[in-house]
């Protein structure tokens, strides 16, 4: 891959391209695949939904009226907003992203909403080095963001979430990790990268990183849900019929239907640069797991 540097601008860019673009049925199809209930659907703005979630981080714990919770890259804002309901107007949600289009995407979504989401706060921020106190969040969530963080920064990740939790205070993630070493090809793969595999790290890297920042244990499970779904499911949230991906492509690189197909540069890299690849089950090298931990 690229220099540190290179990496964050090339995610920066992919995302601004997501930001642009929604198929609201794609979203809600892909994100019912994740566990998301119509229930919960129902409370998150449509627009917030990019299907770019690879798992429910709010539902591996639960949140109490008055908590304080942060989103680690947060996006359009669609956990943020589906916390807030959760939290009571004595708690807060606090959305972090380093991206300026998808917090000005989030803050239209949360001024459309009026007063139902005044608990929510959107902040501009590397998850690496979020602009909050110390001892500020009950629950730190993050929703398929970390690995796109560079492998050697990844560590300053759980230092953070550390640093910001009080006592007590829980880590809910949800992530793409690897479930074995990569190939090179795969790892030096741009659309690869930005889509959520390039940059997969393993579960014992998560496990030693967890352990590195200061949290005694963390749980880490293997979902088993099926990662095909971003290439397997059409604009309109119908499955596509037939052998529908042809050569492997990036998870969420390609997602959103067509026309953000079109918007996103590197879909066509996609299906170019891992063409030699052939018809590969993204199941195979990766899975959607989710993460659990709490500040003693």
């Amino acid at each position: 891959m690229d220099s540190t540097e290179q990496i964050y601008a090339q995610v920066r860019e992919h995302y601004s391209s997501a930001s642009r673009t929604a198929a609201p049925k794609y979203g809600e199809s892909v994100a019912k695949s994740f566990g998301y209930s119509e229930d919960e659907l129902s409370n998150i703005p449509e627009d917030a939904n990019l299907g770019l979630s690879c798992g429910n981080p709010l539902a591996i714990t639960s949140l109490k009226e008055g908590e304080t919770v942060i989103d680690l890259g947060s996006g359009a804002g669609f956990d943020i907003f589906l916390a807030s309901t959760k939290i009571g107007s004595s708690g807060r949600a606090i959305g972090v992203d380093i991206n300026d289009e998808m917090l000005a995407r989030a803050e239209k979504i949360k001024a459309s909403r009026g007063s139902s989401v005044s608990n929510v706060t959107f902040i501009k921020g590397n998850i690496t080095s979020v602009p909050l106190p110390d001892v500020t969040a009950d629950l730190i969530i993050s929703n398929c963001v970390i690995n796109l963080v560079p492998y050697e920064e990844k560590n300053l990740v759980f230092k953070e979430m550390y640093r910001l939790l009080k006592p007590g205070g829980r880590v809910a993630v949800s992530d793409i990790l690897a479930k074995k070493p990569l190939p090179d090809q795969l790892r030096k793969d741009v659309a690869m990268y930005v889509g959520c595999i390039a940059g997969a790290a393993e579960v014992a890297d998560y496990q030693n990183w967890f352990r590195e920042a200061g949290f005694k244990d963390s749980v880490i499970t293997d979902t088993q849900a099926d990662l095909n779904v971003y290439l397997d499911t059409n604009e309109d949230g119908t499955k596509k019929s037939g052998d529908c991906c042809g050569p492997v492509a990036a998870v969420s690189a390609c997602d959103g239907g067509d026309e953000a197909k079109k918007a996103t540069p590197s879909c066509s890299s996609a299906t170019t640069d891992s063409s030699d690849m052939g018809r590969t089950d993204l199941n195979e090298f990766v899975g959607s797991y989710k993460i659990f931990a709490v500040k003693d």
